[in-house]
């Protein structure tokens, strides 16, 4: 079944003005492994999984799952669960190349943003489900899926003023029983949230310019 799709008024001026405000706006995008005591409304973290639940995905299947953490004794347990893997990352089982390219970054195995900020949200995807009669349905593109509906999160909760991180480490199972998802579903990534102190500090880090990461083909 179709239905008529509502266009939205194109005025070429105004997308013209509002692109480069975006530009302005998402190039102060940091990721922030600090965080102040200052907890958003929940609300603004709801209304930005709603926007990113809005994000295309293959048959639209919508196959992502986000759980948001706010008990600050699960955020402890996450913590040290994480910080168990990154033991090993940095010190049982390096990777030196590894360490050596995230160096500029100042990482390390000590991950205290996953107690410091107000809300943790973890991503889950799963590349199957069943319906209401027990037949199983295909997710097609679950992870692709996933990850653009990630970015719109993102997106969202910059627009808001909030402060973000991204982290995987690098088994993220744990979740799945922590959480009580279904098997089905697989962890994705965690996204820290909430508002960077007055003081913090970041790398200084630069990105590629649009001639670097473009291509234009324009007819002749």
């Amino acid at each position: 079944m179709l239905q008529e799709f509502k266009r939205p008024k194109y005025d070429e001026n105004l997308s013209s003005s509002v692109s480069e405000e975006l530009v302005k706006i998402f190039e102060k995008r940091r990721t922030i492994r600090q965080y102040s005591n200052e907890k958003p409304d929940r609300e603004i973290i709801l209304n930005a999984i709603r926007v990113a639940s809005l994000a295309p995905s293959g048959a639209n299947a919508q196959p992502w799952h986000f759980a948001v953490i706010e008990n600050q004794a699960l955020k402890e347990e996450i913590k040290d669960k994480c910080e168990k893997e990154e033991f090993d990352f940095y010190h049982k089982n390096p990777n030196q190349k590894w360490i050596e390219d995230l160096k500029h970054l100042h990482t390390h195995e000590k991950k205290e943003f996953l107690t410091q900020a107000p809300y943790l949200i973890a991503i889950f995807y799963s590349h199957y489900s069943h319906d209401q009669s027990g037949e199983k349905k295909t997710h097609y593109y679950a992870k692709e899926s996933v990850g653009l509906a990630a970015g719109m999160l993102l997106s969202s909760l910059h627009l808001c003023g909030l402060n973000t991180l991204t982290y995987t480490p690098k088994r993220m199972q744990f979740l799945n029983d922590l959480l009580e998802r279904p098997k089905n579903e697989r962890p994705f990534m965690i996204i820290a949230c909430g508002v960077a102190p007055t003081d913090c500090e970041v790398p200084q880090i630069s990105k590629k310019t649009i001639h670097e990461v473009t291509n234009y083909y324009q007819n002749p």
